[in-house]
C-alpha cells in the first residue's frame, strides 16, 4: 500500500506516520531522510542536493525529484511506502506521477489530517524550552510545575523565535496557499481522505487505519 501523507505544521503527521508505518510495515519516507541516505552515500544526486544544503539554499525540483524517485527504487519500498512532506508543490505531485508510473507503482491513499487554524497555533506557539538543560514543556498539554520555571533545574524557560505566533501564522499561511492545489488536485483523482487531526491521538490513528484498511 502506498500512501501519501499531507497536513500543516502542528497536525500530528510525524507521530501518526510512526504508528501507521509499524502497523501497515512499510517504512516512513520524508524528504529529508531521502536527501540525508543520498549524500551520506555519495550518489550523483545526494552530491548534486549537498551543494545546495551547504549554503543554505532550496534543492532544485529536478535534484529533489531524482532523489525522490532513488529512494522509491529501494527494495523495502516493494511491499508499500508512506510518503511524507513531499510533493510540497502542484509540480512536484506531477512529477510523483510520472516517477511512480515509471517504477509501476501508483498512489492508493491521500490522507489529509484536518486540524482548525486556531488550534494549530495553540499547539505551536505554546512550546517552552530550559534554558539551562533544554527539556520541552508546552503551557497547555505539557506545564512545568511552575509557569516558566523548569521542572529539573529551575532553569528560566523561553519560547523560540520560531514560535511565535507571527513566525507560525506565517508558516501556515505559506501551507495553505502552496498545499491548497495540492488537495484539489488528489480529491480529483478521488484519493483525498480527509481525517479529523483534533481528535485524540490514538482516535485519529484508528481513524487512518481504519480508512486504509477499508
Amino acid at each position: 500500500m502506498n500512501i501519501l501523507f499531507m497536513g500543516p505544521p502542528g497536525a500530528g503527521k510525524g507521530t501518526q506516520a510512526e504508528r501507521i508505518v509499524e502497523s501497515f510495515g512499510v517504512p516512513h519516507i520524508s524528504t529529508g531522510d531521502a536527501f540525508r541516505l543520498a549524500m551520506k552515500e555519495g550518489t550523483a544526486l545526494g552530491q548534486e542536493a549537498k551543494k545546495f544544503v551547504d549554503q543554505g539554499l532550496l534543492v532544485p525540483d529536478e535534484v529533489t525529484n531524482g532523489i525522490v524517485k532513488d529512494r522509491l527504487s529501494l527494495a523495502d519500498c516493494d511491499m508499500g511506502f508512506l510518503l511524507d512532506g513531499f510533493p510540497r508543490t502542484l509540480a512536484q505531485a506531477e512529477a510523483l506521477d510520472e516517477i511512480l508510473a515509471a517504477l509501476g507503482k501508483k498512489i492508493d491513499h491521500v490522507v489529509n489530517l484536518k486540524v482548525d487554524r486556531d488550534r494549530l497555533l495553540a499547539r505551536l506557539t505554546g512550546r517552552r524550552i530550559c534554558r539551562t538543560c533544554g527539556a520541552t514543556y508546552h503551557v497547555l498539554f505539557n506545564p512545568p510545575k511552575v509557569e516558566g520555571v523548569c521542572d529539573k533545574d529551575g532553569g528560566a524557560l523561553y519560547q523560540r523565535s520560531d514560535d511565535t505566533e507571527e513566525k507560525v501564522g506565517t508558516r501556515l499561511d505559506e501551507y495553505t496557499s502552496k498545499t491548497a492545489p495540492l488537495l484539489a488536485y488528489y480529491e480529483g483523482k478521488g484519493l483525498l481522505r480527509e481525517v479529523d487531526g483534533e481528535k485524540d491521538i490514538d482516535a485519529v490513528t484508528a481513524d487512518i487505519s481504519s480508512l486504509l484498511r477499508g
